[in-house]
C-alpha cells in the first residue's frame, strides 16, 4: 500500500465558509472550507497499478486550525474480493498505516476500529517532525474501492472542532 502526502502551496482560505464538496467519480460528499484541488497518480502495486484521486486543500496561515485536508480514493480491482476476507482488509488497513507513519518517519499514535455504514474502517493519528504535527487519519473500504481522510494540524491546535467536522461530515453518494 502506498501513502501520499502532499504538502505544497495553495491559496489560504476561510475556516468560516464551509461548504459541502461533491465528487460523483469518486461518490461522496464532504464539508470543507475552501475548495478542493485534485491531483491523480498512478501507483503500481502486487495487485495492479492504482490510481489514486485526491482531493485536498492546504493553508499556509500557522493560526489555522488545520493546516491540511484530504480525501484520496482508489478502486481495487475486481478480482479482489474484500467482502469475503476480513483478512485482506485488515491487511490494506495495515499497511496503509505503516507506510504512512514510515512515509513522513511519525510515529504511531493510536490506531483502531470504526465503521460507517456497514463499511469497516480504521483512524489513526501520526505524530512526526518531532512530536510537534499532528495527521489524522479515517480510511474506509466500501466494495472495493478504498477511501482515506486526512488532516494535518500543529499538535497544539490536533483536538479541534474543524477537524471532526470535516471527518464526520463524510458521506457516501
Amino acid at each position: 500500500m502506498h501513502f501520499i502526502l502532499f504538502l505544497i502551496s495553495t491559496l489560504p482560505f476561510s475556516q468560516d465558509a464551509w461548504t459541502e464538496q461533491t465528487n460523483q467519480a469518486g461518490r461522496f460528499r464532504i464539508l470543507l472550507p475552501g475548495n478542493f484541488t485534485e491531483k491523480i497518480d498512478s501507483v503500481k502495486t502486487e495487485v495492479g497499478p492504482l490510481v489514486y484521486h485526491t482531493f485536498f486543500l492546504q493553508n499556509n496561515d500557522q493560526g489555522a486550525e488545520n493546516l491540511f485536508y484530504m480525501v484520496s480514493y482508489c478502486d481495487y480491482p475486481a478480482s479482489v474480493v474484500f467482502a469475503d476476507s476480513v483478512g485482506l482488509a485488515e491487511e490494506i488497513f495495515t499497511a496503509t498505516i505503516e507506510s504512512a507513519t514510515e512515509a513522513v518517519k511519525g510515529a504511531l499514535v493510536y490506531s483502531s476500529d470504526i465503521q460507517m455504514d456497514k463499511y469497516p474502517g480504521k483512524q489513526w493519528r501520526i505524530d512526526y517532525m518531532e512530536g510537534k504535527v499532528v495527521i489524522k487519519n479515517r480510511a474506509y473500504l466500501v466494495g472495493n474501492r478504498f477511501y482515506s481522510l486526512q488532516t494535518i494540524a500543529y499538535k497544539e491546535k490536533s483536538l479541534n472542532a474543524d477537524g471532526t467536522k470535516f471527518f464526520d461530515s463524510f458521506r457516501l453518494l
